[in-house]
């Protein structure tokens, strides 16, 4: 197939957004063979079904590259107690937060948890998502934590979507236990039982003052290095826990959140490779006011990665077009870093080397919008202008 008359966001090409006007694109399978000025298509592509875009913009499929979007009820009375004046630390502590979704997930069956979490995937699909991120973590029991990652790994059977999934029991500590008990006898005996079983893609953790520190987390990763896992990591989102420098340290795909994390984090994840990934959803409904060192992660040449991080308690978003405003809006972002982090870098950040720009040999995932300016994308609020999503080569 060959799509032209289009403006192509390439993400990849030189200039802004690598932006092509009146560009086309050639479609060969799941992939991209060509891509370029549309009055340049070579003599082999000319003659393929051609279908015109009528002067759309084309971006990459969007990624949304962290999200806890496989999970049991709600906490929209956390939600209150919030407003009412309670802290994110006061309720996990009086057994809510992840605890309270913890005693939900556990009693929810496979089938459960996957019908509840694809209307929640059909929000991000409306939007143009065509690649996401699922943690486990609200098990923090063997079985519970693999049927997480079970229904998880369903997903994708069940949408035209692609699903990476990420082990997380390292997320909090079950009431009555010690951390460093629970890792021993609980997390490391899941994360062997589901990479075993074929369900782990990445390891997570949540390093932090209500649930591990570095130095409990730097076991969870000793293992997933064993088993041959790559790592991310929850770092420095209510104190500055040294996570940052940890998952530097161990070369993780992405650090994540990241509010507390200073110039020296930030030189850190260069040097590392690591993607920081930024999540205004939590920062907006947790009300904080630190946000993450954008200007230091600019200085220091760290990719910025955007994403919902969908989950019950902190960020209850199916939307990456929002969040990519509120990285404008409330971290001063580009428009233009807003659309790498949910492509170009989101893509990085999941471990993907074959999507996320519009690129000969890249994957045929493309987001057709009836818009004719990338920044469109980021402007708006609450208004989606997907015309066509297109999921390896297949609209």
């Amino acid at each position: 197939m060959l799509l032209t008359n289009a403006t192509l966001a390439t993400m990849d090409a030189p200039g802004p957004y690598g932006l092509i006007r009146d560009g086309a694109l050639a479609l060969d399978g799941d992939r991209i063979a060509w891509v370029g000025p549309g009055d340049s298509v070579p003599a082999g592509w000319r003659d393929l079904p051609a279908r015109d875009l009528g002067g759309r913009l084309v971006t990459p499929g969007l990624i949304d590259c962290h999200t806890h979007i496989v999970h049991g009820g709600n906490r929209a009375r956390e939600f209150e107690m919030r407003l009412e004046g309670a802290s994110y630390a006061e309720i996990a502590r009086a057994g809510g937060g992840i605890a309270s979704t913890v005693t939900q997930t556990r009693a929810a069956s496979e089938d459960d948890l996957l019908a509840t979490a694809l209307p929640r995937v059909d929000a991000l699909i409306a939007e143009g998502v065509t690649t996401l991120e699922i943690k486990s973590g609200y098990g923090l029991d063997i079985e519970t934590e693999a049927r997480m990652l079970r229904a998880a790994r369903r997903v994708a059977d069940a949408r035209t979507v692609t699903v990476r999934t990420s082990f997380l029991g390292a997320h909090a500590v079950p009431p009555g236990m010690s951390a460093d008990d629970y890792i021993d006898t609980i997390c490391l005996p899941a994360l062997d039982a589901a990479h075993a079983s074929g369900l782990v893609d990445a390891v997570d953790g949540f390093c932090e003052g209500i649930a591990f520190t570095a130095d409990q987390i730097a076991r969870v990763f000793d293992d997933a290095r064993a088993l041959g896992l790559p790592v991310k990591l929850h770092a420095e989102q209510l104190s500055h826990m040294g996570g940052t420098r940890l998952a530097a340290r161990y070369g993780a795909l992405s650090a994540d959140h990241l509010e507390y994390a200073d110039a020296g984090d930030a030189a850190a994840l260069a040097d590392a490779g690591t993607v920081a990934v930024i999540l205004p959803g939590a920062y907006y409904t947790l009300r904080e006011t630190q946000a993450p060192p954008i200007a230091a992660f600019r200085d220091h040449g760290v990719a910025m990665a955007l994403a919902t991080d969908c989950n019950p308690g902190s960020s209850p978003m199916t939307s990456l077009l929002l969040a990519m405003n509120m990285g404008a809006t409330l971290f001063r972002m580009t428009p233009e870093e807003c659309l790498a982090g949910v492509t170009r870098h989101a893509a990085r950040a999941l471990g993907f080397t074959d999507r996320g720009v519009i690129a000969a040999g890249a994957r045929a995932d493309l987001a057709v919008w009836d818009a004719e300016h990338p920044a469109e994308l980021v402007y708006r609020i609450g208004f989606n202008p997907l015309s066509q999503r297109i999921f390896g080569g297949r609209a």
